[in-house]
């Protein structure tokens, strides 16, 4: 009984603020949902980057591929040839159209590359991603708005690859979180603007079991990402602590988190247990998990949506084997209709693409209805179910 009381005043401040939205909201019109759109990793880098107007030096350092050039033969080898180099909306493809059609408020990914054109490559990792830094008109050619940095990617380049991908992206009016020079920097959450409907907070972290190395957590002394030690209480306080300091009536808090292996759909019970306690204790709306390259089932935990696993959303692994039957060349737009006073869900719906010739391409009906019986499956636990519309696009049900 001692303990339950101590944790109810442990996360007493966070708690009290979020009933108050709720009895505020009964007073509130329920007004225009906020349209908030998310989707798996975005991969500009190696590959990708070849193909559009301004390209790194190509060479990288990997046991099996020492040109960043051979991911676009072997893609061409696998779909076919394409013309070179690529406008900087074409890796876009179909979900061009498809931002026009929901017209989102916001654009949320996260960046699965350093944007930059160090040498200073990280030499104890098989994988060094990185874009031009004159490349990021890919980025703005679709307006994304906000990029979590906390991933196994952002300091491929070595720590002036990472200063240079943060600057970038400030001189270019994208919000990002989740890495900086200290820690105070990389815990610093993103704060987005969207005017006539309020605000969106994003906080980016990132946990060892993504792949991350432990030594590029930040610290006091040096640069690095905001990894969290663990999924304990100390840490889902020290989350609620920097929510308040930066929560206000009306905004929408996001956590991105980028957690757990590439490959397989279980969600331990430690991540299911860690994601409820942000929503309970810290207040958060939409928990933003990101790491697997495949979609995994995705839960509504009193009307708060929680994604595990998002899936890679674009990439340059075509032509490249093995894995085939989680059929990550399969991807979804996720859009997230949002009350913007209590930050419940309202509807998710999500559309079917597909990664063919280094860009999205809407998915064919066949693989929608494997989207949506993988969703279905993996979702039942979480009573959760997707249902296949006339229009091929997959709108998730739930409890």
């Amino acid at each position: 009984m001692n303990l339950f009381w101590c944790e109810e005043e442990l996360y007493k401040p966070c708690m009290d603020s979020y009933n108050t939205e709720e009895t505020m909201e009964k007073n509130l019109s329920y007004g225009e949902p906020l349209v908030i759109f998310l989707c798996g990793d975005v991969m500009t880098g190696r590959g990708i980057d070849q193909i559009l107007p301004n390209p790194c030096e190509p060479t990288i350092y990997e046991p099996f591929m020492k040109n960043s050039e051979g991911y676009v033969e072997l893609a061409k080898l696998k779909n076919g040839k394409f013309e070179t180099p690529v406008s900087w909306s074409y890796i876009w493809g179909d979900a061009v159209k498809e931002f026009d059609k929901f017209s989102p408020d916001v654009k949320l990914i996260n960046l699965e590359t350093a944007i930059t054109e160090s040498d200073d490559y990280w030499s104890n990792k098989r994988i060094n991603y990185k874009m031009h830094p004159q490349n990021i008109n890919c980025l703005k050619a679709v307006n994304i708005d906000y990029c979590s940095l906390a991933n196994n990617h952002v300091i491929d380049w070595g720590y002036p690859g990472l200063v240079e991908t943060i600057d970038v992206l400030n001189k270019n009016g994208i919000k990002n979180s989740g890495a900086g020079m200290y820690l105070d920097e990389a815990e610093t959450p993103s704060v987005i603007d969207v005017e006539g409907k309020g605000r969106v907070i994003v906080f980016s972290c990132g946990l060892k079991s993504s792949g991350i190395p432990p030594e590029w957590a930040a610290s006091e002394r040096r640069p690095g990402v905001n990894m969290l030690k663990d999924l304990s209480d100390s840490t889902v306080k020290h989350i609620c602590s920097e929510i308040k300091a930066k929560k206000r009536h009306g905004d929408v808090t996001v956590v991105s988190i980028h957690w757990g292996g590439n490959w397989g759909y279980d969600i331990s019970k430690e991540y299911i247990e860690f994601a409820h306690k942000l929503v309970d204790r810290a207040g958060v709306d939409i928990i933003y998990g990101h790491s697997s390259h495949h979609i995994k089932g995705i839960e509504v935990y009193k009307e708060k949506p929680i994604f595990y696993g998002c899936g890679d959303f674009l990439n340059d692994y075509e032509g490249i084997s093995g894995y085939e039957n989680y059929r990550d060349d399969l991807s979804l737009m996720y859009f997230l209709n949002v009350n913007r006073f209590s930050g419940r869900v309202i509807d998710i719906s999500m559309v079917p693409m597909q990664i063919k010739k280094m860009k999205v391409n809407r998915a064919g009906v066949e693989d929608a209805e494997w989207i949506k019986d993988v969703l279905s499956r993996e979702g039942k636990r979480f009573g959760t179910k997707a249902e296949l519309k006339l229009d091929s696009t997959i709108s998730l049900n739930w409890d």
